[in-house]
């Protein structure tokens, strides 16, 4: 996913190097079994009184943009929770969103938000996200297991970032990128995708644009 033009404002360096206390690495031993990354950012001000439809990119830009004016921000943002699979086992994930709510709580902000991808989302690439949280399960809760981790420990499903990750390419760069043939033009899947990939023969260029749910942690 790093193909997001956008994740060079905040992982390239030596940028990252200003959001070294919103990183952290979660330890098996002295192995590295995991990460968890998150951005400072100013909410509630002119032009940001609503979370953004552009979700992980427009909080990353909005993050960039208040570290560049010397805006002090009010709140934080969750980016990323990964773990090895030999390190998803139950607790893992909460330990880490655990983490991230700890380091928003200590910068004295009152809520963390996070722009969610859901895990079981991508088995159903073409079920619009809207559709995608109407499942439930036969006890009423949510059918995807990410997003009912989040809404158990007391986060809240605020909206849904229609366009949160845009990635663009030639077609030559998605094959490389994923090893499957852009050889036409439409709509073609790719794994772990939440939807698919817009081809076209005639520009040369493919977009992924992925949706994720706004999630608001009160701290």
């Amino acid at each position: 996913m790093r193909q997001d033009r956008t994740a060079m404002l905040y992982f390239d360096p030596p940028v990252f190097d200003h959001y070294l206390d919103c990183a952290y690495a979660a330890l098996a031993g002295n192995e590295v079994v995991g990460r968890g990354f998150a951005i400072p950012f100013a909410f509630g001000i002119e032009g940001r009184r609503t979370l953004p439809d552009a979700g992980w990119d427009e909080v990353i830009r909005w993050g960039h943009e208040d570290r560049l004016l010397g805006r002090q921000p009010t709140t934080m943002s969750a980016l990323e929770i990964a773990l090895l699979p030999k390190a998803r086992v139950p607790g893992s994930s909460l330990a880490m969103l655990a983490a991230l709510k700890d380091g928003a709580r200590a910068k004295g902000f009152a809520e963390l938000y996070a722009p969610v991808r859901p895990n079981q989302k991508h088995l159903v690439p073409r079920t619009p996200m809207r559709a995608y949280l109407d499942q439930r399960r036969e006890d009423g809760q949510l059918a995807d297991s990410w997003l009912r981790t989040h809404i158990r420990i007391g986060g809240e499903i605020v909206k849904i970032a229609p366009c949160s990750m845009t990635i663009v390419g030639t077609l030559a760069e998605w094959s490389q990128w994923t090893g499957v043939t852009f050889d036409r033009s439409g709509e073609i899947g790719i794994p772990c995708a939440l939807v698919p990939v817009l081809a076209s023969v005639a520009h040369d260029h493919a977009a992924y644009v992925e949706p994720n749910v706004w999630i608001r942690h009160p701290l």
